[in-house]
């Protein structure tokens, strides 16, 4: 298996976690379901309901899972289609590079603004952090093969 394959099979699995994750989040801010937040592991409940957990009335949670399942969606279908061979990596790069931003601006927020750290959100941050990596990696290697 080349490295580019194994790369992309990884991006996949992190961005799958990634959307599980994101999925969780906007489940436990509509449902308003505290117990979901596993008392006891961070202060989920008080991020996920803080006025920071909502851009323009979207939760944020629901914009991670717009953004994974863009991820996703892009590395599934890269290898059957020419325009995502071509432009799949820069795209893949463009959105992770967003959401590593957003995802430091949001943890920022968590520690020095809301006083509070949801373990979801580290993961998503996280995550996010090395699907870019993986991104830059991709873009590196995919110059280099001919």
């Amino acid at each position: 298996m080349k490295i580019l394959d194994k790369n992309r099979i990884a991006g996949i699995v992190l961005a799958a976690i990634g959307l599980i994750d994101s999925i969780y989040l906007t489940i436990i801010k509509y449902s308003e379901n505290k117990a979901l937040c596993l008392e006891g592991i961070g202060d989920c409940w008080s991020v996920n309901n803080s006025g920071y957990s909502e851009v323009f009335g979207i939760p944020v949670s629901l914009i991670g899972i717009v953004g994974y399942l863009a991820i996703l969606m892009i590395l599934l279908m890269m290898p059957s289609s020419s325009v995502l061979q071509l432009w799949g990596p820069y795209v893949y790069f463009g959105g992770t590079l967003l959401g590593t931003i957003y995802s430091i601006y949001l943890t920022y927020l968590e520690i020095a603004v809301i006083n509070a750290i949801c373990p979801f959100c580290v993961i998503s941050a996280v995550v996010m952090i090395v699907l870019f990596v993986l991104s830059i990696y991709h873009m590196v290697n995919m110059r280099a093969t001919p």
